[in-house]
């Protein structure tokens, strides 16, 4: 097993914060690795070491000679007006051909391979991204938070990527579907410490749970067996025929030591508002158009959402939740048609910018008390600060020196002590760590009031969803089935090839003969054998060519740099009628897939 990297004795400290002290790790080539940890645990300054961008205090990095890294980058390296093709194809080095073969793993194909990129949402420049990342060809791959703002379905793309990815990988993710769906392996970074666990995210906290009741075992047991000496020795050490015997116990006591038990970390105990639980609709849609001036992003939208049901917003970054969210909690203005909301609701909103907006010098307990609903008591507010982990001096904190997921929960704490009976919810989970949102999860289960969310967790959404609403083509409608159910729809249909434009597979027409059908197949057959050909072809033209380039850079006499610019001239010719060929085959009928 190829040793790639390996991190020994090592030391990182910012101010009194101790992120690693004596850590050790080493990651092999063949290995997938999740690595968790509470935030602020020093998962992302691990990353940054690794990456070179920062330095150890002390300690040792090794690097493997032929380790190519691969980052997935959080800035977009694009130039205005830059294509998806153009971008690979600067980006990479890489032949016409081969972008568009891997850019393809990720719905990149056709004409979205020309549309420019700074006409995409988001979740389609990450695709983009991620199809550059692989043409670089690393052999291992570092992602701080891969999935953060991704839509469902480019999740999905990045799971499938990673699972047929022949190199190693380091995961950061606060998702841990993502992680078991991706990581064989799990790398924990705990109070400065690192240790590796065989096995996926869900074998680690087993394993962490049986290791935990073992140690209390074991300490109920040594205790136990101390009390019984304690005992035994104080009864006879004065007595003169059993005082030896006292004295070999009382060695035997010394002998007999418990387990050091860490106390787990803080976790979140949230509590939602008892409210009182209503009937009928909580709200309804009649007609309504949604989107920005003159661009009209869903229109003939007619539902209605039950009081006491959970509503997941589902579809696509880019199709319009948060513009549905908004409008429908009347922060964004309505193109036509209208929304009803039911007698007696009182709505609280929880949106993506709000923790971004907080007033700087207040103190924790002076906002919580401001949002708080009249005649909350002081404990209560303070009841509800330390169930989001502000605790003791914590609440006397600014608010400008909280970091993101403090605010973020700071925010949350005080939608709940609003006293709302409807909660609107635009990504909950965003920076806040795992046990936190699992808290919240298990909170909003119990809530009796109506919640409509969207979310990018799939097991949050799983959790709590009890309907689901659906976003998709200009169309917002309830969706017939369950969380669960449209999962599995978005799987198949990216299994199936189905593409987010609207292009349906190809199939075979049903009543076509079986001769005909034999033919077609053999048809296929051959062009793919074709295609393979031509890559094998392109790619030996193609690395001759950067011989010749290589040779031509290094020539000083003039009749030889003359001769290898025409050769490197004939090569690319070869390579252009080849890679023109390729093409044609591709969008042959039924070859593409």
């Amino acid at each position: 097993m190829t040793m790639l990297l390996e991190l020994r004795d090592a030391y990182k400290r910012y101010g009194e914060q101790e992120l690693l002290a004596g850590a050790s790790v080493t990651l092999a080539a063949d290995q997938k690795v999740g690595m968790i940890g509470r935030n602020g645990a020093g998962k992302t300054t691990l990353c940054r070491i690794l990456l070179g961008e920062e330095e150890l205090d002390s300690g040792q990095l090794t690097l493997h000679p032929r380790l190519k890294l691969g980052y997935l980058r959080q800035h977009d390296p694009f130039e205005p007006g830059e294509t998806v093709h153009q971008f690979l194809i600067r980006d990479t080095e890489q032949p016409d051909w081969k972008c568009g073969e891997v850019a393809a793993q990720f719905e990149l194909k056709g004409p979205m391979l020309d549309r420019p990129l700074d006409e995409l949402s988001g979740g389609w420049r990450t695709r983009v991204k991620l199809a550059a990342l692989l043409l670089h060809e690393p052999n291992m791959l570092l992602l701080d938070e891969p999935t953060n703002f991704l839509d469902l379905r480019t999740q999905l793309l990045l799971e499938h990527f990673l699972r047929n990815f022949r190199g190693a990988c380091l995961i950061v993710s606060h998702e841990r579907g993502f992680l078991k769906a991706t990581c064989d392996r799990t790398l924990e970074i705990d109070r400065g410490r690192l240790t590796m666990f065989a096995g996926d995210v869900d074998v680690y906290l087993e394993n962490i749970r049986e290791r935990q009741d073992h140690d209390e075992r074991v300490n109920a047991s040594v205790a136990a067996k101390r009390r019984q000496l304690e005992t035994f020795i104080n009864q006879n050490r004065a007595n003169a025929n059993t005082a030896s015997q006292a004295r070999s116990k009382a060695k035997q006591l010394e002998r007999l030591k418990l387990t050091e038990l860490e106390a787990p970390p803080p976790r979140a105990n949230i509590r939602v508002p008892d409210v009182e639980p209503r009937q009928g609709a909580a709200v309804r849609c009649i007609d309504l158009e949604i989107g920005y001036g003159d661009l009209k992003v869903a229109t003939e939208i007619n539902l209605e959402i039950e009081h006491g049901a959970r509503a997941a917003v589902v579809g696509d970054n880019g199709q319009g939740k948060t513009t549905f969210l908004r409008t429908v909690t009347d922060s964004l203005e309505a193109l036509g048609g209208s929304v009803r909301w039911g007698y007696g609701c009182n709505v609280g909103v929880y949106a993506q910018h709000v923790y971004a907006s907080l007033p700087g010098d207040d103190t924790v307990q002076d906002y919580l008390q401001y949002v708080a609903a009249p005649e909350t008591r002081t404990q209560a507010v303070l009841d509800t600060a330390g169930s989001f982990l502000f605790r003791g001096d914590d609440v006397e904190k600014k608010i400008k020196v909280l970091s993101g997921g403090e605010r973020a929960r700071l925010t949350m704490a005080g939608l709940l002590l609003g006293g709302f009976n409807v909660l609107v919810l635009d990504e909950p989970g965003n920076h806040l760590d795992v046990e936190t949102v699992e808290a919240l999860a298990d909170a909003l289960r119990d809530y009796r009031g109506t919640i409509v969310f969207t979310s990018h967790d799939r097991s949050f959404m799983q959790r709590v969803a009890t309907s689901v609403i659906e976003v998709r083509e200009g169309r917002v409608a309830d969706y017939q089935g369950d969380y669960g159910t449209y999962l599995y729809r978005v799987e198949k249909e990216i299994d199936d090839g189905l593409r987010s434009l609207g292009a349906a597979a190809p199939v075979d027409d049903p009543n076509a003969s079986r001769q005909a059908r034999k033919s077609n197949n053999q048809r296929r057959r051959s062009a793919r054998k074709e295609i393979t050909n031509l890559e094998r072809k392109i790619a030996r033209l193609d690395d001759h060519r950067r011989e010749l380039q290589q040779q031509l850079l290094s020539s000083t006499d003039a009749t030889e740099a003359q001769d290898l610019h025409e050769q490197i001239t004939t090569v690319a010719g070869e390579i252009s009628e080849l890679e023109g060929r390729w093409f044609e085959l591709q969008e042959s009928d039924g070859v593409a897939e």
